[in-house]
């Protein structure tokens, strides 16, 4: 089976380099150049899946006021697709990234992520599984697919 394919079907030990066994105690992040703690580094799953549900709290209240008295359907999700892309290509952050002190970042340059890269990630995060999904670096399938991290800025 193909190396990339392997590494998911049978965990991040299948990526390793040849003569890695895994136990080398390395930190998320850290084949990446990323720093263990700190601004930086990469955050716990925690901290991120609080700043996507903030991001969807905050689009359907937001869409709630435009279709008030009925509710937001599925104008909210189309409120958080546009934001998450927008405020990706022109900030690095959504909204709720920002407030769990999270930005996006290209993974091995330091250009920024640009408008196709946040247009594909967040058609995946749409998606959910790909979100879910993550290697030993704590990059989820949308990241890889796009070369992007997510990494503290506090």
């Amino acid at each position: 089976m193909p190396r990339n394919i392997g590494s998911w079907l049978y965990g991040p030990s299948a990526a390793l380099p040849e003569g890695q066994t895994g136990n080398e105690e390395l930190y998320r992040g850290e084949s990446l150049g990323l720093p263990e703690d700190g601004p930086g580094s990469t955050p716990t799953w925690l901290r991120r899946s609080g700043a996507f549900f903030a991001d969807i709290i905050m689009a359907a209240l937001v869409a709630g006021l435009f279709t008030l008295p009925d509710p937001p359907g599925q104008w909210s999700l189309l409120l958080w697709f546009a934001v998450a892309i927008l405020a990706v290509f022109l900030f690095s952050f959504t909204p709720g990234q920002a407030m769990f002190g999270l930005r996006v970042q290209r993974a091995h340059s330091p250009a920024a992520v640009g408008l196709g890269r946040a247009i594909v990630r967040s058609i995946l995060v749409f998606m959910l599984i790909p979100a879910a999904i993550w290697d030993r670096d704590g990059r989820g399938l949308h990241d890889r697919v796009t070369d992007t991290v997510v990494v503290r800025t506090r």
